[in-house]
């Protein structure tokens, strides 16, 4: 096979494992009903005026399945990591005791598991929207090697090579649906 057109497919896998691992990171935010710190990331505070994650500004804990324990570093941003808990919409309720901040994760209802469950749907979707994009990318890229005298015959192999790419992929964003589907799913 042709070098550029190996070069293409070598982008297009690494471009694919990305989506991979992006949506694989949006799915350990959907909580399946354990408590978790990961449930916390992307939830910033206001640090001396930066936006800063909490779990940079605190020790974040899980004592039992249900518990997650945040105890700020200073005392005095409490409140702030506590208004950005409920700020963030997560469904949690902060207890704060004045040391650290309590989280209860309640036990998922039948109706909430449901709702989780298209909601790692709709992340899947926009994970196999990233490799159909990536896919096109690549594609084009491909075609556009035919001025660099790539002939046509190599050309159809290298797209047939990132169609194998992106059905791979596909079927991995499959497997990962599966996997948080039976994890939500499981009381």
């Amino acid at each position: 096979m042709n070098e550029l057109i190996s070069l293409e497919l070598d982008d297009c896998k690494s471009s694919m494992a990305k989506a991979i691992a992006h949506t694989e990171f949006e799915f350990t935010k959907i909580r399946a009903g354990k408590a978790s710190p990961s449930m916390l990331d992307g939830i910033s505070v206001d640090y001396y005026g930066n936006m800063t994650a909490i779990s940079q500004v605190s020790n974040i804990n899980t004592t039992d399945a249900r518990t997650i324990v945040i105890q700020p570093w200073e005392k005095n941003i409490i409140g702030a990591i506590e208004k950005a808990i409920i700020d963030s919409n997560i469904g949690l309720n902060p207890q704060n005791d004045g040391i650290v901040i309590r989280l209860s994760v309640p036990a998922l209802t039948e109706e909430r598991r449901r709702d989780l469950v298209k909601k790692v749907k709709d992340e899947a979707e926009k994970g196999r929207v990233a490799i159909r994009n990536i896919r096109k990318d690549a594609n084009e890229s491909i075609k556009k090697l035919k001025n660099d005298g790539v002939s046509e015959d190599e050309i159809k192999t290298g797209e047939g090579e990132v169609q194998k790419l992106t059905d791979a992929f596909i079927v991995k964003v499959d497997q990962l649906i599966e996997l948080k589907e039976k994890d939500i799913m499981t009381v």
